[in-house]
Order: C-alpha cells, then sequence, then structure tokens
C-alpha cells in the first residue's frame, strides 16, 4: 500500500465555525481592530446569536414604525423584533460587521431572517451579492 501521509485533521462543522465567528467581537472577527465615534458599535452583543440569510433594499417611502425611509441609514427589517432593537449583524462570507436599528417589519421572501437596509449592506459587503448568510445578536433592546 502506498503512503498517504497522516490522517486529515476532522473539519469543524460549518455551523460551528459560523457560531464562533459570530460570537467573537468584529475585531477578532475581521483580524483588525475596529475604531468608531458611533457608541452603539462599541456595545457589545448580549442577545442570542441566529444565523440565516439576509438580503437588502433601498426602495420605500415610510418604514412599518411610521419613520421616513433612508436607504443610507443603518436599519433593517425583522419580522418580530420590536421596533428600535439594535442588532449587531455579521457578513459570514466577510466577517465583516454592522449595528443596525430596527425600523421595519420584513422580509416576506421564506428562507430570509433580515432585510437590511443599502447602506447597512454596503457595510457589510453584500452588495453585490443581494443575499448573504448572516448571524445576528441583540445589542440593546
Amino acid at each position: 500500500m502506498p503512503f498517504t501521509g497522516p490522517p486529515a485533521a476532522p473539519q469543524r462543522s460549518t455551523d460551528a465555525r459560523l457560531l464562533a465567528v459570530a460570537k467573537a467581537t468584529p475585531a477578532e472577527a475581521s483580524g483588525k481592530s475596529q475604531e468608531t465615534d458611533k457608541p452603539e458599535q462599541r456595545q457589545k452583543a448580549s442577545g442570542p446569536v441566529k444565523c440565516g440569510n439576509a438580503s437588502w433594499y433601498a426602495y420605500g417611502s415610510h418604514t412599518a414604525s411610521g419613520e421616513r425611509f433612508s436607504s443610507n441609514a443603518l436599519t433593517a427589517a425583522h419580522r418580530s423584533m420590536p421596533f428600535g432593537t439594535r442588532l449587531e449583524v455579521t457578513n459570514m462570507k466577510t466577517n465583516r460587521t454592522v449595528v443596525v436599528r430596527v425600523n421595519d417589519r420584513g422580509p416576506f421572501v421564506r428562507g430570509r431572517l433580515i432585510d437590511l437596509s443599502k447602506g447597512a449592506a454596503r457595510q457589510i459587503g453584500m452588495l453585490s451579492s443581494g443575499v448573504a448568510p448572516i448571524c445576528i445578536a441583540v445589542v440593546s433592546n
């Protein structure tokens, strides 16, 4: 029998890898420090982590919370989170993180966990893909 080398190391499951990255701070996940002057982005996520798919949207006049929609704001649509809840969203492909505020309802497409504003999608590098695997954690209510 030919020698094939040492046995391959067991691979961690994708879910375990996603959870490890989602639990990491934004600086740990990206491998570089992130300084910001926005206090809401310095808070550490404290809520449970949920992973799924996100999409983004840029059109609309008003949100379900009644405020005027701004595609460049760091906001999101979630089916059940209370308006005003701040969520840390991590793109699992780019390991980039953004903190968004829930101000709308959605997404209304099966298999999606959250809809991000165009500005939030730009920050985590998912504009060109349109849909990306993400993990979210509650930062504050």
